[in-house]
């Protein structure tokens, strides 16, 4: 659990000690809690990060913390500062254009899912359509977030990209907390369904261009959703994400 407490313009992300049962490497526990609350938006931008204060909110030495945040570094989320430690660099600006990434890379799974796709994927993928809508209808939030990622790992694996799926995962930038939030939404509800439902039928159908064109929508909308949940901010970053369609040479 992560919990952000405001005290006049600081900021303080609280972490839940390490349970010694878990079965993920210190390291890896460690760097998924953080990179969460800095896309949590529990950080601001420019914060710095006290590597002793999380090294006892975890219950750990800080060489995880250290690799946890090189690793972290790696992604853009944060930088060493020469003789000032490590700081936030993720932000809005940031959070748009992992939103654009993760939207052009999306689309071109979906494009190339539509011509690759074959016949029990299709019956699959339909089939977890099918299951969302009575999770949609019964408001299971923590159920539609599995059904989420059941439904785009389907796409992926329909496309047999192998490459732009391990580029995705950089790009991922909602954490349960915040899915569950959008999720718990009604009207947000249904406008996840109906686009999910629409982009299965399109790559079923093999109409690779309107699968793609479907997918970066919906990625776009999920973004700015979360970025008003997260920032505040209500913006249209659609147009940024016209990207061109004519996918006609990709086989």
């Amino acid at each position: 659990m992560i919990e952000t407490k405001r005290q006049g313009a600081d900021r303080i992300a609280a972490f839940e000690r390490i349970d010694p049962a878990f079965h993920v490497t210190v390291r890896d526990h460690v760097y998924r809690a953080i990179r969460s609350a800095i896309l949590s938006g529990a950080f601001a931008t420019g914060d710095r990060i006290n590597e002793r204060q999380l090294a006892e909110q975890f219950g750990v030495s800080t060489t995880p913390i250290k690799e946890a945040l090189r690793q972290i570094e790696t992604e853009g989320l944060v930088e060493t500062l020469p003789r000032r430690g490590v700081a936030i660099r993720f932000g809005t600006q940031w959070a748009e254009e992992m939103i654009l990434a993760r939207a052009a890379l999306e689309s071109m799974i979906a494009h190339l899912a539509a011509k690759r796709i074959d016949k029990r994927s299709g019956t699959e993928l339909l089939a977890t359509v099918d299951i969302m809508e009575k999770a949609t209808a019964s408001a299971d939030a923590d159920r539609l977030i599995a059904l989420n990622e059941t439904f785009h790992d389907q796409v992926h694996r329909s496309s047999r990209c192998g490459y732009l799926a391990k580029l995705i995962e950089r790009q991922q930038f909602y954490d349960a907390s915040i899915r569950r939030v959008i999720h718990l939404d009604p009207a947000e509800r249904q406008k996840a369904f109906d686009e999910h439902t629409n982009i299965a039928k399109a790559i079923v159908a093999g109409d690779a261009d309107l699968a793609e064109r479907l997918m970066r929508n919906h990625v776009v909308r999920s973004g700015e959703t979360y970025l008003g949940i997260v920032f505040g901010k209500r913006t249209d970053i659609s147009a940024d994400a016209s990207l061109p369609t004519d996918r006609s040479g990709l086989r």
